[in-house]
C-alpha cells in the first residue's frame, strides 16, 4: 500500500488536467456544431439527422475520436459529419448551403457568449484563488478561442468542410454535381494539410487576430460586474 500510495502522490497530476481542460471544451464545440447542422436540416424539410440519431446533446453521437485528438493537441480538428439527404430540401443546394453554414455560425455565437462568460465570471472567481476557480475560467476561455478556431477552420472552402458547401451552392448545376461526386477526397486532401501543417500557421495566426478583435466581449462584460 505504502508503494501504492508514492506512485499515486508522484503522479503529475498538471498533465491529466491540461488534457481534461482540452478535452470539454472540444466536446462543447464539437456537439453543438453538430447539432446545429441536424436542426438547420431538420427545419429545413430533412430529418435524416433525426432518424440517426444525431439531434442530441449527448457528445458520444458526434465525436469522430482522431478528430478530437487533432483539436485537444493542434485546436482544429472535426467531428463526426451529419448525415444529410438534400434530396428533402425544397431548394436542395440553399438548403445545403445553409445547414452548412450553421456549423460555423453556431461556433460564432458559442465564441461570443463564451467571452461574455469569462468577462462576468472574472472577478468572482479570480477574487476566489482557488484551483477551481482557475480551472473554470481556463475552461471558459478555451471553450470560446476553440469554437472560434472550429468555425474558422471549417470556413476552408476544401469537403467535407462547410465552407465548400458553402461555396458550391453558388457554382452550375453541372459544376456543382461533379464537385460533390469528389468530395469524399476533399478528406485525404485535408488530412495531409493537417498531418503536415502545412495550414496550422495561417490558421493560428488568423484565430489569433480574430480572437483579439472579439475580446472586447470579456472587457465589456468585465465592466459591467464592476461598473
Amino acid at each position: 500500500m505504502s508503494a501504492l500510495g508514492n506512485i499515486w502522490n508522484g503522479l503529475d497530476w498538471s498533465v491529466l488536467l491540461d488534457l481534461l481542460l482540452g478535452v470539454i471544451p472540444a466536446l462543447i464545440c464539437i456537439t453543438l456544431h453538430e447539432l446545429s447542422h441536424g436542426l438547420v436540416a431538420y427545419s429545413l424539410g430533412d430529418d435524416t439527422a433525426k432518424r440517426a440519431g444525431r439531434l442530441t446533446l449527448n457528445p458520444l453521437a458526434h465525436i469522430d475520436w482522431w478528430g478530437l485528438v487533432m483539436m485537444v493537441l493542434f485546436r482544429f480538428g472535426w467531428a463526426k459529419p451529419v448525415p444529410v439527404d438534400m434530396r428533402r430540401f425544397r431548394n436542395p443546394r440553399q438548403g445545403m448551403a445553409l445547414t452548412a453554414l450553421a456549423g460555423p455560425v453556431s461556433n460564432l455565437i458559442i465564441t461570443a457568449v463564451f467571452l461574455l462568460l469569462y468577462g462576468l465570471l472574472y472577478t468572482p472567481l479570480y477574487a476566489n484563488g482557488g484551483a477551481v476557480a482557475s480551472a473554470i475560467l481556463e475552461t471558459v476561455l478555451r471553450t470560446a478561442y476553440l469554437s472560434l478556431a472550429l468555425a474558422i477552420f471549417n470556413f476552408i472552402p476544401i469537403s467535407p468542410l462547410d465552407g465548400s458547401k458553402v461555396l458550391f451552392s453558388f457554382l452550375s448545376d453541372e459544376a456543382y454535381y461533379k464537385l460533390m461526386r469528389y468530395e469524399r477526397y476533399g478528406m485525404i486532401v485535408l488530412m495531409l494539410l493537417v498531418a503536415t501543417g502545412a495550414t496550422s500557421g495561417v490558421l493560428s495566426t488568423v484565430t489569433g487576430w480574430a480572437f483579439d478583435h472579439l475580446f472586447p466581449i470579456a472587457e465589456f462584460a468585465f465592466e459591467l460586474v464592476n461598473h
